[in-house]
């Protein structure tokens, strides 16, 4: 359950920077090149991610974004919707109006007309209307094998959609507040996601960056309890998106972490060779996503938990 062997990927039609998820989105950063090459090295980027995956077996549903309505950040799909085992389908409030043009009904209709069932499609984006965001597993870091939601709040992450969310789940919620050093400031960390991963086996987070001594506690103690080696990541790391990793498997049975060369070399040697006492580590070189984006590896893939009919 943990781990799913399905994921589902978009391509890039216009990716580009967008000043909106800037504002609190600080891994963004603006550069000098043109549309064109941005666009055409963010396709580059993400064909050859899609190659690694494929060639250690892992089912990659590629879904082309559509050219218009432009849509900057659609490259990463796991903020606008989640799938589940028993046939639920969730869409989630967000944040930056031009991201709510992300949300499509034809994706979903592919995805049922490639034979996965959803048998129940959950709409969460009235919160929008009341300035309430929820952004799906970049809100959100799930252990589904010990039904735990684990999330730090945030501009993206409000309590009441994630305890509403919770509740339709059955699922328990450790929340908790989260910093980083900005420019001489702490600021919250917009998604969970760049700074906690959990596998099977594993569980990587930045617990430094957990700003109450009794949450770092409940953080790492309800993970050890689930049966989770942790593996603690520095603010340093972070930034270079270690905690934004994501457990794959395939057909065979094989697991695999995935996360960003950049995240890699951030990496010291008993962290790599921890992670793959358990699972094959894939790499890939997005740099021109991480960095106009401001998302790594991770963002880049929604898993498909959903029964086939």
């Amino acid at each position: 359950m943990q781990t799913s062997s399905t994921i589902l990927m978009v391509r890039p039609a216009n990716f580009g920077f967008n000043p909106e998820t800037a504002e609190n989105n600080f891994y963004q950063q603006q550069d000098g090149r043109s549309s064109e090459e941005i666009k055409a090295l963010a396709q580059q980027e993400f064909d050859s991610f899609v190659a690694l995956l494929k060639d250690q077996g892992v089912k990659v549903l590629v879904i082309e974004d559509t050219e218009k309505p432009i849509k900057t950040d659609a490259v990463f799909p796991n903020n606008w919707f989640s799938t589940h085992p028993d046939g639920k389908l969730i869409l989630y409030p967000m944040y930056s109006p031009n991201r709510r043009l992300e949300r499509r009904k034809d994706l979903i209709e592919q995805l049922m007309g490639l034979g996965f069932k959803v048998d129940e499609i959950i709409d969460l984006s009235f919160f929008e209307q009341d300035g309430q965001f929820l952004e799906g597993t970049g809100s959100m870091v799930m252990d589904h094998d010990s039904k735990m939601i684990y999330a730090c709040y945030s501009e993206r992450t409000h309590c009441v959609p994630l305890d509403y969310l919770a509740k339709i789940l059955g699922y328990q919620v450790i929340a908790f507040e989260a910093q980083q050093e900005i420019d001489g400031k702490m600021s919250p960390i917009y998604h969970t996601n760049v700074m906690m991963h959990i596998g099977s086996d594993l569980a990587v987070v930045c617990l430094e960056s957990i700003v109450k001594a009794a949450d770092r506690r409940k953080v790492q103690e309800t993970l050890t309890s689930a049966g989770k080696k942790v593996i603690p990541i520095t603010a340093k790391q972070k930034f270079n998106f270690a905690g934004n990793m994501l457990e794959v498997g395939n057909d065979g049975g094989e697991k695999f972490t995935v996360m960003s060369q950049t995240a890699y070399d951030s990496l010291n040697v008993g962290q790599i060779q921890l992670i793959e006492k358990y699972t094959t580590i894939i790499s890939p070189q997005i740099p021109t996503i991480e960095k106009l984006g401001g998302g790594s590896a991770r963002c880049m893939i929604a898993e498909i938990f959903l029964p086939e009919s």
